[in-house]
């Protein structure tokens, strides 16, 4: 089986295990410009899916969907976990809110901190600036329950 040269990929979509999805999942759709999920379907609403699937009723709230608006993303899920979070994240994202850094530093820095401003008014928090050659290059920052991600 080849690992490299696969002629199609998966669909895929990424999972956060978290205390509070609903409240996560409103923080990412800011964080991301993403919306609620549409749901599945068939469907009217999420309820009618739940209920379709013998979802207990105490469950309904144990997860939230977001989805690109455009469709072109990954979509990401919320799931509630018993556990909290103890170590640092593994994988996170990157937020692209400057443009990239071909963009001048005068153009590029002023929208990164309008993104960081945004988010601790939503509930982040900022974990450190990080610089490259004495310069702010991105801002480290934590979600409401933790989970760390960057600004870039």
């Amino acid at each position: 089986m080849a690992v490299y040269g696969v002629a199609m990929s998966e669909q895929w979509s990424l999972t956060v295990d978290c205390a509070r999805p609903r409240e996560l999942a409103a923080f990412w759709c800011l964080a991301l410009g993403y919306v609620p999920a549409a749901p599945p379907e068939g469907f009217t609403t999420w309820e009618a899916w739940q209920t379709h699937f013998k979802v207990p009723e105490d469950e309904w709230d144990d997860g939230a969907f977001i989805e690109d608006p455009g469709g072109v993303r990954p979509g990401v899920s919320f799931l509630k976990v018993p556990e909290p979070k103890v170590v640092k994240n593994r994988m996170h994202f990157d937020i692209h809110a400057g443009g990239g850094r071909h963009e001048p530093f005068e153009v590029r820095w002023p929208r990164v901190q309008a993104k960081v401003d945004t988010l601790v008014a939503a509930g982040g928090a900022v974990l450190r600036v990080d610089e490259l050659d004495g310069t702010p290059d991105h801002v480290t920052m934590v979600d409401p329950e933790g989970n760390e991600f960057d600004v870039l």
